[in-house]
């Protein structure tokens, strides 16, 4: 177990170096970041040089991207918004709670749906709850987030009035108040992955389901809900999790789309400001934190797969 978690972690450095290097090449693809502040007129020509002095950006290229990665992830020093002149790291605390209750409603959606449903799609295949499962499935990865969120404010908020259209409910006076905001944000975000988790896990409970010892089990006398929660539930968990977890936290990156349709102040809608102002120092320190976060919660799903199945460790 020690060696697989070394192997892992050395994993982790590796991604994080060249995600690094990723976001770092692709903030310079467009040469100095400085003849972008100019051309909008966010600085004259005589702030030029005070510019490359307090961004570093008059040193090479690499010496650049030492600088950064040294500050950033060593340090937590992303550098200062141009458009607020706030830390970088500031910014994206203040953005991510929005963002974190957000993408954790949107999560309880798509467990509270996805897995009952590719559950009992799995175990009564060929039914009509089949049928229904399969429906939800394909509505889920066919409708656009931006357009189903509009429709359910044009339903929902417009003509029947019975939720607010938008914002993160400030304003809320009571606890029940506040969870009306997040009723159709949590739809617009979690439908289509609840999509996918449903079919994930159908196709996982399939597999198990049809297996040898499952028969086995039934042959022996084993209660259904026994079979079907310890048995074959439990067996068919692992592809489930993965999904599940990179949702949670691609949910809290960032939803540039619902957050914007709901005008929720978030990480996502923070990270459309920042390319839309050229705010290269918001823009990379964010997607930076993102990534971060990502490889992170990568390295402890990979965790979590050598205690659910010790097979993997010494694979």
């Amino acid at each position: 177990m020690k060696k697989f978690i070394i192997r892992r972690f050395i994993f982790l450095i590796v991604s994080v170096l060249a995600a690094t290097l990723i976001v770092f090449s692709l903030s310079r693809f467009q040469g100095d970041p400085r003849n972008v502040m100019l051309n909008v007129g966010y600085v004259s020509p005589e702030q030029w040089e005070a510019w490359g002095d307090a961004f570093h950006l008059d040193k090479p290229v690499i010496v650049q991207y030492l600088i950064w990665i040294g500050k950033g992830v060593f340090q937590g020093d992303f550098g200062t918004s141009l458009k607020t002149s706030k830390p970088v790291l500031e910014m994206v605390l203040d953005f991510a709670p929005a963002s974190l209750q957000l993408g954790l409603s949107a999560t309880l959606f798509v467990l509270i749906t996805g897995i009952p449903l590719g559950v009992l799609s799995a175990v009564k295949r060929g039914t009509i709850w089949d049928v229904i499962g399969r429906t939800f499935a394909v509505f889920g990865q066919a409708l656009p987030p931006f357009w189903l969120g509009i429709m359910l404010i044009l339903i929902f908020a417009v003509n029947l009035g019975w939720l607010p259209s938008g914002t993160r409910g400030h304003d809320a006076t009571s606890t029940f108040g506040r969870l009306q905001y997040f009723i159709m944000p949590a739809v617009t975000l979690g439908w289509l992955a609840s999509a996918g988790l449903m079919r994930l896990v159908r196709s996982s409970m399939l597999e198990v389901l049809d297996s040898e010892y499952i028969k086995l089990a039934r042959a022996k006398g084993v209660g259904a809900n026994a079979v079907i929660w310890k048995h074959a539930f439990k067996n068919s968990l692992i592809p489930p999790l993965t999904f599940s977890a990179l949702i949670l936290v691609g949910f809290i990156g960032g939803t540039v789309v619902t957050e914007t349709v709901f005008a929720w102040p978030g990480l996502g809608q923070m990270t459309y400001t920042s390319i839309i102002n050229n705010d290269f120092p918001l823009m990379t320190g964010a997607v930076l934190v993102f990534t971060l976060v990502y490889v992170f919660a990568i390295f402890i799903i990979d965790i979590l797969y050598a205690f659910i199945d010790p097979r993997i460790r010494y694979s």
